[in-house]
């Protein structure tokens, strides 16, 4: 794979940045995994419009979602060789780089709601863990919300023996695997394209995602069962190759950060609504049957994740855990 990245590299066309004129406009590909109807999908859309708008046009911005260009294993080794200059995978998808420290926000039951994960983001948090991909030649421009995870399987999940030896999609993060392998359940990585042939063949039998994600990928007609659990949060950050973007003149990157920084509050202001709608829409298609978890119930899933905190100290380390507790005002263990 690495050899068709590098032979990529070698003949892409695209105009380097210092070279841009009114006949020759930088080109950015901007890959990710989901559809354009997401908030993500969405999101890149917007940046696309006000990138070039900005610009007068010595920017086109190319987006290529649903996988198009790479799969979701592939993207940041291409970014890196600079065969696509931007991404936006989910924080997860940094581990393989040796920077865990992202896979914090991945714990269960972390963030209260949306406010709280915004907050966290704009503050110490973000900005530290973007600090981390500096040395691997990676630039963080922003953090895009997209709400919090379902589970669900081809029966329900109330209780946490109901996950028992079911084998659960998950995109990567070893919190997310902890936490399913504390309740019984058979993490299985795998790339969100192929989720949906895995779910109706039954090669997994159940997933954890967004409700916006469930309805443009079609995941409710393929799992009879959808709990509503809420149990952890998907976020996104928005990346770019370090070369690239320093290499940009200083007018054309300030006009880019300017059409990201406003890109970024449009998704995140329409993630809670997009998800909102999802979720109705996929109850008024009735393909499939959503459950809500009782007080009781929600106590017993956290009961059972928590030992994946204790877990995380040695994964991630104590820092960044240290630094998100300070700031959200809890206590990790």
């Amino acid at each position: 794979m690495r050899k068709w990245l590098l032979a990529a590299a070698a003949v892409a066309v695209f105009v380097a940045p210092g070279l841009a004129s009114a006949q020759s406009p930088i080109i950015i590909k901007f890959s990710h995994v989901v559809a354009n109807d997401t908030p993500k999908g969405k999101g890149a859309l917007k940046f696309k419009e006000l990138a070039e708008k900005y610009t007068n046009g010595k920017v086109k911005v190319e987006v290529y979602p649903n996988s198009t260009l790479y799969k979701d294993k592939e993207e940041i080794e291409a970014l890196q060789l600079g065969t696509v200059q931007m991404l936006a995978p989910s924080t997860a998808k940094f581990a393989p780089l040796g920077v865990k420290e992202f896979e914090a926000l991945d714990l269960p039951w972390l963030f209260k709601d949306d406010d709280t994960y915004a907050k966290a983001m704009k503050g110490p948090v973000g900005k530290w863990l973007f600090q981390k991909l500096e040395a691997k030649g990676i630039t963080g421009l922003g953090y895009w919300d997209n709400g919090f995870h379902m589970a669900s399987a081809n029966k329900p999940l109330l209780n946490p023996t109901d996950f028992q030896g079911l084998k659960i999609r998950i995109s990567g993060s070893k919190i997310a695997d902890r936490y399913f392998r504390d309740l019984g359940s058979i993490p299985q990585i795998m790339a969100f394209s192929e989720v949906y042939q895995a779910l109706q063949t039954g090669v997994v039998d159940g997933c954890e995602n967004t409700p916006s994600n469930y309805l443009t990928q079609k995941f409710d007609e393929v799992q009879k069962d959808i709990t509503v659990s809420y149990h952890a949060h998907l976020q996104y950050a928005v990346i770019v190759n370090t070369k690239f973007w320093s290499g940009l003149p200083a007018d054309i990157r300030g006009e880019l950060t300017k059409a990201m920084d406003e890109a970024t509050d449009y998704t995140n202001s329409i993630a809670r609504k997009e998800n909102e709608d999802a979720l109705a829409e996929i109850k008024k298609k009735g393909k499939t049957t959503l459950h809500y978890l009782t007080p009781e119930q929600k106590a017993a899933w956290q009961k059972a994740m928590a030992p994946t905190y204790k877990w995380a100290v040695g994964r991630v380390g104590q820092p960044v855990l240290d630094l998100i507790a300070k700031e959200l005002d809890i206590k990790m263990n």
